[in-house]
């Protein structure tokens, strides 16, 4: 019996896949069931039961009166019965005693069999859950079980099932039953019939996670993606940049021959992938972003609330630029975040003539291009008349686009400036504290503080400022109106504002050093500091004094300024020594070496005398 109850009990756990504990527990709950439904307890009644894993006995504790006389053995039990169990127990007293029925195990096993399939099949789903939850935006590997036009179910370890739709297939791909798919784990939600797990082929990180599997560089973090975009089954563009010196970002992605990144397009259904090596400056970036077409030149526009780039490219590019349907630049704006205009550049130089001829903004570059407008309208004349236009004179027209762009964005960059400047002086006449304290707290409807928190009003101090650079704008906001701005201005009036009150950091004065009386005939140690310091063959180092300006010599020993009486090296104490050690490394932040020269004429040698930190006595050096 011990050892059929033990095989069935490992069967039950290979099967499921569930911890020892969590059936253990329901076999439990299900006996605590079966004992209430057999002699009919009261659910006050506190009932446990004790399940041995080694013989496989189940033995059911219920809680009694101590009486002297049972009448009722479902709530009564006699003293001497108690005492078992509790020594300190008493008439009167409520124990937990064994109430095992006889034959309670063949009664349990019918009665208690599908509160045990219950419990377990609730266990099996929390850890369903559990499990593909923390796996959520990895990739999975499944057989497919079914096909419908919804989509199709794919079964997954631990006995789960995943459904992946038809807008998370990719484009052209069709599956039988018994395929093996990888897909990744989009999301997994909660239902009454278990955990819901969808999966997707056609996500953006599907693509991010085969390249981390398929580019140790990725995986290691030697390359980073900075973005990704994708149309799944047509085409997708993947930046790259390198986060170590000497790794070429792109030949990582795509391998020797290709090798690494045809596993991924294979993988793809053949899904065509452009990788790109990213740029912190956003005219290149873009101007690979719409690789394999050639660009010209990138002028860029943030002055609007969308970034906006104008890119022009040669005439045979354009097609080539846009891609099929405008999928080439879609994607590219979707990489890089900027809205992109392409233009061709007959087409370009046509506006700008158009620009400087009639807008006066542009009178600057209209005087400065004047001579080049006559050649440019000819060989605009030329291109609508259907001649052949001469390399040169393209090339002049690619001149004449980029020097009205540039002007144009230098403009632009210059209003932001002055619109910038314009705020941040706003900003210092208003409270401070407005800008720490939410629009909620203003006291207006909710009406109006849901309508200004959409237009991205989230504190009062952003609302202030708004109402001063401009009132229009938030009068234009649909669902304000005369009446809505006056109680926004009477709030505005009657709020008080917190001050905040600055506390003043005091002045650490430093210490000031009093100069040597014979200052101008004398240099002292502290002012050897000064001079550069020159080795000397040896390797020891010899301080040197800069020349002047006009002295054709640019430097000279100290030793021959001593020795023409330019210079005398006097002695100082040890202490005033690391006095200035310390201010200096206070000042500079970092080790001094003091030293002394003297000659002596006797033996006709230089005898250099250092000092260093923690000693103090000299050392001498020839």
């Amino acid at each position: 019996m011990k050892k059929d109850f033990a095989l069935a009990f490992n069967e039950v756990l290979d099967d499921k896949q569930l911890p020892k504990e969590v059936i253990v527990e329901a076999l439990e709950a299900a006996m605590v069931s079966a004992y209430r439904k057999t002699v009919n307890a009261s659910t006050a009644q506190i009932v446990e039961a004790k399940f041995d894993l080694n013989t496989g006995d189940i033995k059911i504790f219920a809680e009694k009166e101590v009486v002297e006389d049972v009448q009722d053995e479902r709530t009564e039990v006699l003293l001497e019965v108690a005492l078992k169990y509790d020594e300190e127990a008493k008439l009167g007293d409520v124990v937990i005693v064994e109430s095992t029925p006889e034959d309670f195990g063949r009664v349990a096993a019918q009665t208690a069999r599908q509160v045990i399939q219950q419990r377990i099949r609730e266990a099996e789903r929390k850890s369903q859950y559990d499990h593909y939850n923390s796996m959520a935006g990895e990739i999975v590997n499944g057989i497919v079980q079914a096909v419908n036009p919804g989509g199709f179910t794919l079964g997954l370890d631990r006995k789960a099932e995943g459904h992946m739709p038809r807008s998370q297939q990719i484009r052209g791909e069709r599956f039988r039953v018994h395929d093996r798919v990888r897909a990744l784990l989009l999301e997994v939600k909660q239902s009454p019939r278990g955990p819901q797990i969808i999966l997707s082929r056609a996500h953006r990180n599907f693509l991010r996670r085969l390249l981390e599997d398929e580019v140790p560089e990725i995986y290691q973090g030697l390359v980073e993606i900075r973005s990704i975009a994708r149309e799944p089954g047509y085409r997708s563009k993947v930046a790259v940049s390198a986060l170590q010196p000497g790794i070429d970002p792109v030949g990582a992605c795509v391998g020797i021959r290709g090798v690494r990144i045809q596993a991924i397009v294979r993988e793809l259904n053949d899904e065509k992938i452009d990788v790109i090596e990213w740029n912190p400056d956003p005219s290149a970036f873009i101007a690979k972003a719409l690789s394999p077409a050639r660009v010209t030149g990138v002028y860029l526009d943030e002055s609007g609330n969308n970034k906006t780039a104008t890119v022009v490219v040669p005439e045979d590019q354009l097609s080539l630029a846009i891609g099929r349907d405008g999928q080439n630049a879609r994607l590219a704006a979707k990489l890089t975040s900027w809205r992109i205009d392409i233009k061709s550049l007959p087409e370009a130089t046509s506006d700008a003539l158009v620009k400087i001829q009639n807008n006066p903004e542009y009178a600057e570059e209209a005087a400065a291009l004047a001579d080049m407008i006559p050649s440019i309208e000819t060989a605009l004349a030329k291109k609508a008349d259907g001649r052949p236009v001469s390399p040169e004179e393209y090339q002049a027209m690619g001149r004449f686009v980029n020097q009205v762009e540039l002007g144009a964005v230098d403009r632009r960059q210059a209003e932001m400036e002055v619109q910038l400047l314009k705020q941040a002086e706003l900003r210092a006449t208003l409270p401070e504290s407005s800008f720490d304290i939410p629009l909620d707290e203003l006291g207006i409807s909710p009406r109006m503080t849901i309508l200004l928190s959409g237009e991205g009003y989230s504190t009062i101090g952003e609302l202030m400022m708004q109402l001063a650079l401009d009132r229009d704008v938030v009068l234009s906001i649909n669902g304000m109106g005369p009446k809505t701005m006056e109680e926004i201005d009477e709030a505005l009036a009657n709020f008080e504002f917190p001050v905040i009150e600055k506390v003043e950091e005091p002045v650490v004065e430093e210490p000031v050093v009093e100069a040597d009386a014979e200052e101008d005939e004398a240099l002292t140690v502290e002012k050897l500091e000064e001079y550069d310091v020159a080795e000397d063959q040896d390797g020891e180092q010899e301080p040197v004094v800069e020349a002047a300006a006009d002295d054709p010599k640019p430097k000279k020993p100290a030793k021959a300024l001593e020795d023409a009486g330019q210079i005398k090296f006097v002695e100082d104490d040890a202490a005033r020594l690391f006095e200035l050690e310390e201010e200096q490394k206070k000042k500079k932040g970092k080790k001094r070496k003091y030293r002394e020269v003297e000659y002596d004429p006797d033996l006709d040698v230089t005898i250099v005398r250092k000092l260093r930190k923690g000693e103090d006595e000299w050392d001498d050096e020839l």
